[in-house]
């Protein structure tokens, strides 16, 4: 028996320096940097089939926030489940991910030059990984993807080193606009901005010190010539509840628009939290994996909602100035109905898809019994003309707490002047407005306090002509607080893109009336 136990304890005992000899997850491992004169520690994935292949691979370089370390992106990242499942389903290329711990440097050198992490990362880290590893050790081999402070330096290391990596998804990027540098309170900026850029102890345009602007994403996209960064694959992301990077990053998408930089642009629900930064992985690492086959991007991961089929009961009542869709449990009850309202310029068929999709949801039971009100952008005078009309004629349950708008492009405007209108209506969801940014922040001013009880969703894309409003609107309800959901998606809108939000903003909407 003793000679048994002998035997299993050699087997299992060399099993175990087996897999010790040769781990594929590695966490906590050190570099000897001189540049920083100490240790650098650094957590690391190979793929699964390292050990048994030859082959050499690409690698991201994972950087995370302030306060974290080498091993959050294992630990609350997940990035080991996410990237392996992604490779067993072939939707990415095998990769190797290093996560170097990043301190509280934002991965740049101190304008003092008393810490040079972007020196040690650039000259040690990367030509040390390369030759420790079986690795693709070429520029468009190599990407950075990180959080915060990691999404800066997600973003900066490739803007300032362009012939090290080509690729960069940054995730709530950790950037300040000029403005934001200079009115930043005393003890945040001296300890963390000033600290690395210079200007300690002092206040406004002092701050905007040159150093700085060497690793301003402001600055180095605003430069005339960009030429050297023709080869950069960027995709941003960042929560519509983030509060002063909620400015910041929208800001930078708008100057890359305005550049005709080309790039990515998302916001999707959500705030300065991992779950988020764990949601962004799918299309994050989709991205990465496409430009190094250098490949287009393939676009998002959809969740499409499947086409509803058009009844041949449904009926669509024509009336003066709107057409109106009752729900087909009207003419068999003496209930009220809250009332949605769409306004836009609609074809016939996208007046029946969206009923068809309402029908549907009101028959699955996931959105409550409502009248449905197609009015044209044209018809200006919503409030004072079709509502009455409505509520007259139609079972209609009075008041604003049930009365909701959806605005789609051109008939948006109405729909948000309408909703600018204190009480008059509880949700307004618009999708792909042309918003005049002043109109509404004059709006909010004259009637802020009622505007509490009225809720916003805006749905944008990254590459539609409505950017400018639609950032801008999305910067100024976070300032004054008033509640709302914002959304950047990617392509150009239509109404495939409608459609198959149309869930999310008739669950906003019920949600909204049944508060």
């Amino acid at each position: 028996m003793k000679t048994l136990r002998l035997i299993i304890l050699i087997v299992f005992s060399g099993a175990s320096v087996s897999y010790a000899q040769k781990p594929r997850i590695e966490e906590g491992v050190a570099m000897s940097s001189k540049i920083l004169a100490q240790d650098v520690k650094y957590s690391i994935i190979l793929p699964e089939d390292y050990y048994t292949s030859k082959k050499s691979y690409p690698v991201v370089y994972l950087l995370h926030g302030l306060g974290d370390n080498e091993s959050s992106w294992l630990e609350y990242g997940q990035i080991s489940q996410v990237a392996d499942a992604a490779v067993k389903k072939k939707e990415i290329v095998p990769m190797i991910y290093v996560m170097p711990a990043g301190y509280r440097n934002y991965y740049v050198n101190d304008y003092a030059g008393k810490f040079l992490y972007e020196d040690m990362f650039i000259k040690e880290l990367v030509p040390y990984i390369d030759s420790h590893y079986r690795t693709l050790a070429d520029k468009s081999q190599r990407a950075t993807l990180g959080y915060s402070m990691g999404g800066f330096g997600a973003l900066v290391l490739p803007l300032r080193n362009p012939d090290v990596f080509t690729v960069s998804v940054p995730l709530s990027i950790s950037v300040r606009t000029d403005s934001q540098y200079m009115t930043e309170e005393a003890s945040g900026w001296d300890d963390q901005w000033g600290r690395l850029f210079g200007a300690v102890g002092v206040t406004g345009e002092g701050r905007i010190t040159e150093y700085y602007k060497q690793h301003s994403p402001f600055h180095i996209f605003a430069q005339s010539d960009l030429s050297s960064l023709r080869n950069l694959r960027l995709y941003v992301d960042n929560g519509d509840d983030e509060e002063t990077l909620c400015r910041s990053n929208e800001e930078l998408h708008m100057l890359l628009r305005d550049r005709k930089f080309p790039h990515e642009f998302r916001v999707r629900n959500g705030g300065h939290e991992f779950q988020y930064w764990r949601d962004a992985l799918p299309n994050g690492l989709h991205f990465i994996s496409d430009a190094f086959e250098r490949k287009p991007y393939r676009g998002d991961v959809k969740n499409l909602t499947p086409a509803a089929n058009v009844s041949n009961s449904l009926k669509i009542v024509n009336e003066s100035g709107f057409e109106i869709l009752l729900p087909a449990e009207y003419e068999r009850t003496n209930r009220l109905y809250p009332v949605l309202y769409v306004i836009g310029n609609l074809t016939a068929s996208s007046k029946d898809k969206i009923s068809a999709h309402i029908s549907l949801s009101i028959a699955n039971a996931t959105l409550t019994p409502l009248i449905t009100v197609f009015v044209d952008s044209k018809q200006t005078d919503v409030v004072a003309s079709v509502v009455p009309a409505v509520e007259k004629k139609y079972r209609a349950r009075i008041g604003w707490r049930f009365r909701a708008l959806i605005g789609i492009e051109a008939g948006g405007t109405v729909a948000l002047e309408s909703a600018l209108i204190p009480e008059t209506f509880t949700s307004c969801v618009l999708f792909d407005v042309p918003i005049d940014c002043d109109a509404l922040k004059s709006g909010v001013q004259t009637s802020k306090k009622q505007l509490s009880r009225t809720w916003f969703f805006m749905y944008s894309t990254d590459k539609g002509e409505a950017y400018q409003g639609n950032g801008c609107a999305h910067i100024y309800l976070r300032d004054e607080e008033v509640y709302h959901e914002y959304r950047v998606q990617e392509g150009k809108g239509g109404e495939a893109w409608i459609l198959n939000n149309l869930d999310e903003a008739l669950t906003f909407t019920q949600r909204k009336i049944h508060r």
